[in-house]
């Protein structure tokens, strides 16, 4: 967990009983930014709990929210009777803090920022436009690659901003097939010639991974040259090695996994570490 307030961190603690507690600084001043990254259910509750405080400190402040990962973004349809639509739930609570402004970062899809008031989107090709991808796109003639269709529109827009001289960055995209009940990939194509190309994989989103092995593995057999991936929000719930030997570098804006657990050498973090 890491919510800061004006870039100092919150004191937090849980009871015996699982309820959550926090202590804000006190020096908050008129304007106060809150920097949240949402791993988990206390997590959000911490947040809530921080506008609150910070409410009772001075009920007039202007709060400056950013939310990088947006959680339960990615239920942003009902698939099966039965089911929530979660990321409206989500939004409604983030709503209910009455924020000044509620920023997030390259959201899973147009859902997210039009549930939420003022919202501001970072966009995908904001990002990485801001980062070391660009001198790495360029110097290794990378085309970019859409895992699927809906990545396209906003991969397309990427490739426009980081534009060098009048001299075009290449994207071509993927698609595939799922089981909405089990959420398994069926089957995956490429659009287009890949042969002999060096390929970067853009996306949002890296849960466990399988999406990004099963593609290399198509790449690989359509005799691509190296494949790298980048990624917004890397959660990788199965660790990194189920990548490697797919993948020859990952680069991410953020990830959950802890310090420890991060191999520098395959992995490089491009946004805040905080």
């Amino acid at each position: 967990m890491s919510i800061t307030v004006n870039n100092q961190l919150i004191e937090t603690f849980n009871f015996s009983g699982g309820e959550c507690h926090v202590k804000v600084p006190l020096n908050i001043g008129d304007n106060v930014k809150i920097f949240a990254k949402l791993n988990n259910s206390d997590d959000i509750m911490y947040l809530l709990l921080t506008v609150d405080a910070i409410r009772r400190i001075n009920q007039e402040t202007k709060i400056y929210l950013t939310i990088p990962y947006f959680p339960y973004a990615r239920q942003d349809r009902v698939c099966n009777e039965g089911e929530a639509l979660s990321v409206k739930i989500m939004a409604n609570l983030i709503n209910s803090l009455h924020c000044d402004e509620v920023t997030i970062y390259d959201p899973h899809s147009d859902v997210t920022p039009a549930l939420l008031n003022r919202c501001k989107v970072i966009s995908l090709a904001e990002i990485i436009a801001d980062s070391l991808l660009v001198k790495l796109i360029h110097k290794n003639n990378l085309t970019l690659l859409s895992p699927d269709a809906g990545a396209e529109k906003k991969i397309r827009a990427a490739a426009n901003k980081i534009a060098l001289h009048g001299k075009t960055v290449e994207v071509l995209c993927a698609s595939k097939s799922r089981d909405v009940r089990t959420g398994n990939i069926t089957s995956t194509q490429i659009h287009g010639d890949i042969k002999g190309k060096n390929l970067i994989i853009l996306d949002d989103i890296c849960d466990g991974g399988s999406t990004f092995v099963e593609l290399a593995k198509t790449l690989k057999k359509l005799e691509s040259g190296d494949v790298y991936l980048y990624i917004t929000h890397a959660i990788f719930s199965k660790g990194l090695a189920v990548l490697k030997n797919h993948i020859k570098h990952v680069y991410c804006y953020h990830t959950l996994l802890r310090a420890e657990e991060i191999d520098h050498s395959f992995l490089t973090v491009v946004g805040p570490t905080v």
